[in-house]
């Protein structure tokens, strides 16, 4: 279980996160929602080790992760899909997929990975050998979460997958997260449109200005009232 408890982060004097506790188990989709600015990216860049913490606790299976090195916490299986895909657009789809699994040394499996990502993503596989900058938005992003697989990870963080997709493309994007999902991967998901997040989440937080606000199952957080008028647009 990825548990984070009482974290405080600041960036030069403001306090984006406020003493949030909350807690990922095994095998589930746990999304986060909120407004812009609210510390939903901060959450995810703070496990990851991009940002650092002013006090608190993050542990996974026990494990304290604040003040490891970036690729420590990657080894230990948390892997995180950054915002705006960041795919490195002058390499080929394979180039980019290899470097997800850069801290590996098991060739045979990591080729065999390379089939199984080929399989979620057929659309990667017809563009093996094409650079990653003339992919389309959506290819882009599915070449991202294919990336961030070839880790191996345990934790499958995702931050605003659905970001500047057209609908039919964000329906793949949410499908192929229930497939990792269904595979044994843990998913902790930030995500601007809460109404298809909400759906797919066993639990839910809801970040207001650096605090948690409200938390439940999705199911419960879909039918609440205040979450409705401020995130479902009803």
């Amino acid at each position: 279980m990825l548990k984070i408890e009482n974290l405080h982060v600041s960036y030069g004097g403001i306090r984006a996160l406020r003493g949030i506790s909350l807690e990922v188990p095994d095998g589930k989709i746990v999304t986060l929602i909120g407004a812009n600015g609210a510390g939903k990216s901060t959450t995810l860049r703070t496990i990851s080790g991009l940002v650092k913490a002013d006090s608190g606790s993050i542990t996974y299976d026990g494990e304290e992760l604040l003040g490891k090195p970036i690729y420590k916490i990657l080894e230990m299986g948390i892997a995180q899909v950054p915002e705006g895909r960041r795919v490195f657009t002058n390499l080929t789809v394979r180039e980019n997929l290899k470097i997800g699994a850069y801290l590996r040394s098991d060739k045979e499996q990591i080729e065999k990975d390379l089939e199984w990502v080929y399989e979620l993503f057929p659309r990667l596989k017809e563009r093996d050998w094409q650079l990653a900058g003339t992919l389309s938005g959506g290819e882009q992003q599915m070449l991202a979460v294919a990336r961030a697989l070839m880790s191996k990870p345990k934790v499958l963080m995702m931050d605003e997958p659905s970001l500047g997709l057209a609908p039919l493309v964000v329906k793949g994007i949410f499908d192929i997260i229930r497939q990792i999902n269904a595979q044994g991967v843990t998913v902790l998901l930030i995500e601007q449109n809460a109404n298809m997040a909400l759906k797919i989440a066993d639990y839910a937080y809801v970040l207001e200005t650096g605090k948690i606000g409200l938390s439940g199952t999705g199911r419960e957080l879909l039918v609440n009232e205040d979450v409705k008028r401020a995130y479902l647009g009803s």
